[in-house]
């Protein structure tokens, strides 16, 4: 039998795999290898196509082209099931389990032990213990997964893909929502299933945690392949060029003393020891009238969340927040609301435009939620905010009452601008608002970002494309793996100068 603790046999070999949708290359002869007792990861930015190649492994997309050997057969799943048959698990960020039933129930879900129609019950969690054991955890089987906390559901998903005799364990996100503690376990039972010679996909946007567990790194960047190396030898800044497609260059050790703000203008808004466990660490943050202050880092740095606990969406866990030196709490959006706050969200999608209301309606909800039900915006006013607003950002509409879902993408996020606009906001926070559009519409929204700078207006603008971060602001906090790490103002504001900070601890 071949030693599988020593990484060198091949479970897993994907050549030349292809997968497109209308109007999209997903994955263009993309490479991929696992060896048995190995730790892999796979990195790369939004978009990069590592979601595409775990689908089409697992059974949820067909591929288009290339070929994939599994145990050294050619292999093809027809449902995330099938591939579990198979001896390929999936365990997602988001538990896929049942709550409200027993640990043990969840463990053995469609393979209950038993005869004639009756679940042997105390058989079940015999065998759940069992299972639980080979991960080192002594549970009660019986208590509802609910229970436990959302570290302890994903070992009990571990287990429960283990006990199917996996071979490939595929860990999507594990730690997103986990505290140190709690990924310091999961690492531990990673460590023991690869001396038992399972291979482990591991997926994550947290650099340190790929340097702590991981024996091999690919790159996927647009859909294509980069690379395959050995994590001991490429350094971070090495990985961070390689996914975002460009060469950096080093400047060596890097000073990350917090500079002074550039602005002379009032300080509007303070955050102080600000955040939640599981989402974001403690982080401080102040934005002065006629300030643009970038927040920079790479996916999974924390960004989005930092937005959304300022913005009320999520709820602070510690910490506070002085708008004019006054203290708020803010339990919901709406207190941002009436604060003069405004938020654009990164999925306009979902969380920004709403489909089935029209340019109008859209451009005039914030605006007439934030007013009393006695002061209803007449439908004069609507109609005039709205062209207002539609020629400011040069909207291309065919009539302000078309529905909002027929428009471009680009047009949809000058949309969702719009809106806040509307308002009048003194802080408008800028989530990834030029994604997707075209040159164009992004010059347009970076001159709306000079335009409320000279209105003295404050802007919190973040956004993965450094070249964008550096051009519109004055102030810029780097983050990364959930901390703020330092903050940059005038001179040290550069591509470079952030790409090396990200990379800490790992120059060579």
């Amino acid at each position: 039998m071949p030693d599988l603790s020593a990484g060198t046999d091949r479970l897993l070999e994907i050549r030349g795999l292809s997968k497109s949708f209308p109007g999209v290359k997903a994955l263009a002869s993309v490479d991929f290898t696992l060896r048995a007792g190995e730790i892999h990861a796979l990195m790369g930015e939004n978009g990069a196509g590592k979601s595409t190649l775990i689908k089409v492994l697992t059974g949820l997309y067909k591929k288009d082209e290339g070929t994939v050997h599994f145990l050294g057969s050619s292999f093809e799943a027809s449902s995330p099931m099938d591939a579990s048959r198979k001896g390929i698990s999936t365990v997602y960020q988001e538990v896929n389990l049942i709550p409200s039933l027993s640990v043990s129930e969840n463990i053995f879900i469609g393979r209950q032990p038993g005869r004639s129609g009756k679940i042997d019950w105390n058989k079940q969690n015999m065998l759940a213990r069992e299972a639980l054991a080979r991960l080192d955890l002594d549970l009660d089987v019986t208590r509802s997964l609910g229970s436990y906390s959302t570290a302890i559901q994903q070992m009990i998903a571990i287990a429960r893909a283990l006990d199917i005799q996996a071979r490939i364990l595929i860990l999507d996100e594990p730690t997103s929502s986990l505290d140190q503690a709690e990924c310091e376990q999961l690492f531990s039972v990673m460590r023991k299933l690869k001396q038992e010679g399972i291979g482990i996909i591991f997926i994550t946007h947290f650099l340190e945690q790929v340097y702590e567990v991981t024996d091999r790194i690919t790159v996927l960047r647009n859909g294509e392949y980069v690379g395959e190396y050995e994590t001991a030898v490429l350094s971070r800044l090495q990985l961070i060029s390689h996914m975002l497609g460009r060469e950096v260059r080093d400047m060596g050790e890097l000073t990350a003393n917090q500079a002074e703000s550039s602005s002379t203008g009032e300080l509007f808004f303070k955050a102080e020891n600000t955040g939640r466990a599981g989402l974001m660490n403690p982080f401080d943050l102040e934005l002065r009238e006629g300030e643009v202050v970038g927040l920079a880092g790479l996916l999974g740095a924390g960004r989005t969340e930092t937005a959304k606990l300022l913005f009320g969406i999520e709820k602070l866990g510690e910490g506070s927040i002085s708008v004019d030196g006054r203290k708020k709490h803010f339990k919901a959006p709406r207190d941002a609301i009436s604060e003069s706050i405004a938020f654009c969200p990164e999925d306009r999608k979902t969380e920004g435009i709403i489909p089935d209301l029209t340019v109008r309606e859209n451009i005039c909800m914030a605006l007439q939620a934030n007013r009393s039900i006695l002061k209803e915006l007449s439908r004069t006013e609507q109609e005039a905010i709205t062209n207002q607003f539609v020629d400011l950002l040069k909207i291309k509409v065919s009539d302000i009452e078309q529905r909002a879902e027929t428009l471009s993408g680009g047009n949809q996020q000058k949309l969702i601008l719009a809106r806040w606009l509307a308002m009048n906001p003194r802080l408008l926070i800028l989530d990834e608002p030029t994604r997707g559009i075209d040159v164009g519409a992004k010059a347009e929204i970076e001159k709306l970002i000079e335009k409320m700078r000279q209105e003295n207006r404050s802007v919190l603008f973040i956004s993965s494309e450094l070249e964008e971060v550096t051009r519109c602001c004055s102030r810029v906090a780097v983050l990364k793996d959930r901390n703020k790490i330092c903050e940059l103002s005038g001179e040290e504001i550069s591509e470079d100068h952030i790409m090396n900070i990200l990379a800490q601890g790992g120059i060579d």
